[in-house]
């Protein structure tokens, strides 16, 4: 398992890349903006983190910016802990096998989501290429918020 990033909503790109980059000294290093999902990924990194690979890269601060307005409120401006792991299938069965609800099913053979007994919302994510879907995590729904 490899910690990846960190994500925390922001309801302004300007003044978020003004305090994280201006001000904190963070730097970007990517951005995804994803128009049939209505939201805008930009990470971040300190330059001492900073990687010439992605596998040799620590972990990223994830700026979400969705599209839509939203008012964030409850700490739902922080949006979970992102971890890859060998066998996304492995790991989702051997959590669920203790107690562990998948509220996300790995149903792409590439990301599930689950969360801690405080509510924290973790993503698993799949090592290299997505595996080939299979059941039971194809047909399976999701459970409650992720």
């Amino acid at each position: 398992m490899r910690y990846l990033h960190t994500m925390v909503r922001v309801a302004d790109v300007e003044a978020s890349l003004d305090f994280y980059c201006n001000k904190l000294g963070l730097e970007e290093v990517r951005r995804i903006d994803n128009e049939k999902g209505r939201f805008t990924l930009i990470f971040l990194a300190a330059p001492k983190d900073k990687a010439t690979s992605a596998a040799s890269r620590a972990p990223e601060l994830e700026l979400t910016f969705n599209w839509d307005p939203e008012e964030y409120k409850g700490g739902r401006n922080f949006g979970h802990l992102a971890y890859k792991v060998d066998n996304i299938y492995e790991t989702c069965q051997r959590l669920m096998d203790m107690g562990v609800t998948i509220n996300r099913p790995p149903r792409d053979g590439n990301m599930a989501f689950v969360k801690s007994p405080d509510g924290i919302s973790i993503e698993l994510l799949q090592e290299g290429e997505a595996l080939a879907p299979q059941e039971p995590w194809v047909s399976m729904q999701n459970t409650g918020s992720w």
